[in-house]
């Protein structure tokens, strides 16, 4: 189905339509929210895009945010998220993955403060954790993001003395288990994730018949 993108609400449908959406263009033509939008909708005076549209697209549709695809952000479905986790946590828990020692002592201190809270402001966040530079603070939260722990949940702009929104808006975080609640803790392991891999594979050759081999492999990234 072919989109062009040019209200919140045509962002909501092609989230659902594809299930599997990044943000900005990538080497799979067509395969970004940004070719599909036209450019005077991108950081326009005045004017939402994309951009503003994160937050209200992850409240509509329940949907999942974040650095998902070789670092780079972009949309999860509800539908499909737990498929996801399920292959990029390679059937762990974060507890057993750093009892297997597949995890940093500094990743799981910033995964345990967070599973404390139903969510938090990603300054919140790096001020419990105590991480003074926001280099290394992101490089955790995006790990953490790909291996399929954490989702960004919304994000919250500064408003003026009449109520409008500005800035770039800062990012909430939760953990999947908070985000989506008992329907993800009860589905997130149900099948082996190699099961989960493969469902995954198998759609995204049908939703991309343009990809190569090697970029489907991309997007489906690696467990670990």
């Amino acid at each position: 189905m072919e989109y062009l993108i040019c209200s919140e609400n045509d962002l909501v449908d092609m989230v659902q339509e594809y299930g599997f959406l990044p943000l900005l263009k990538n080497k799979i033509p067509g395969f970004s929210v940004e070719e599909h939008t036209p450019s005077e909708y991108w950081f326009a005076e005045n004017v939402d895009g994309p951009w503003e549209w994160k937050g209200p697209v992850i409240r509509k549709t329940g949907c999942a945010y974040g650095k998902f695809f070789a670092g780079k952000a972009g949309f999860i479905s509800r539908e499909w998220y737990c498929d996801f986790a399920n292959y990029r946590r390679d059937g762990y828990d974060f507890d057993a993955r750093y009892d297997d020692g597949l995890a940093r002592i500094q990743d799981k201190k910033v995964y345990d403060i967070l599973t404390a809270y139903p969510s938090l402001l990603s300054k919140e966040w790096r001020r419990l954790t105590g991480i003074p530079k926001r280099g290394e603070f992101d490089a955790i939260v995006n790990r953490l993001q790909m291996q399929g722990y954490v989702v960004t949940a919304d994000f919250e702009y500064a408003r003026d003395k009449y109520g409008n929104a500005y800035g770039w808006g800062l990012a909430r975080y939760a953990t999947p288990e908070q985000f989506f609640g008992t329907g993800f803790r009860n589905a997130v392991y149900r099948c082996a994730p190699e099961e989960s891999g493969e469902r995954i594979e198998q759609y995204l050759r049908s939703l991309l018949p343009q990809a190569k081999e090697a970029q489907i492999k991309r997007v489906l990234g690696t467990r670990r």
